[in-house]
């Protein structure tokens, strides 16, 4: 289906709603925020079908491409792993022990520091994570199908330039 410039989404009847009711108000902030935010619910329906697709939640998912994008050998202390995931530490172990018990990583001694542990991948969670990020990414394009790289480029300029943003104010 291609896209039409002329197509109206959903935040186009709530922008026509308030100019009619408060043109005195610029809305049009609410207009990139409130489809932002349904784009959002969009995107995790969609990401989290293909994660499901694998037997995986996103939080899971997560772990695991963290720990494969660390390259080889595939493991990180559980303060590495949190850390570099933003989530708490009590988020991490709860993780961790839904995929140690599906055989998917495991916690073994850390050689460096006998008070510590390292998080590896297993041959069996290496093997889902390589299919499971081969499908996202393709799942990613799909998504992404209606716009051309130029449009790509501006957006993820836009959307960076945005994060940064915020995330310094937070």
């Amino acid at each position: 289906m291609a896209f039409n410039p002329a197509d109206k989404d959903p935040v186009d009847k709530i922008l026509a709603q308030w100019h009619q009711e408060r043109p005195d108000l610029d809305v049009s902030p609410m207009g990139l925020i409130g489809r932002t935010t349904r784009l959002a619910s969009h995107l995790r329906k969609a990401i989290g079908k293909t994660f499901a697709e694998y037997g995986l939640q996103p939080g899971e998912f997560d772990v695991l491409a963290t720990l494969r994008r660390s390259g080889a050998p595939y493991q990180l202390s559980p303060t590495a792993l949190f850390k570099s995931m933003m989530v708490s530490s009590g988020t991490m172990t709860n993780r961790v022990d839904r995929l140690e018990k599906a055989g998917w990583v495991e916690r073994i001694p850390d050689e460096c520091d006998r008070r510590g542990t390292l998080i590896p991948l297993t041959d069996k969670g290496f093997t889902l994570i390589e299919e499971a990020v081969t499908a996202h990414v393709a799942n990613d394009h799909r998504i992404l199908h209606v716009l051309d790289d130029s449009d790509r480029k501006t957006l993820a300029s836009l959307l960076s330039k945005l994060l940064v943003s915020l995330e310094k104010s937070s």
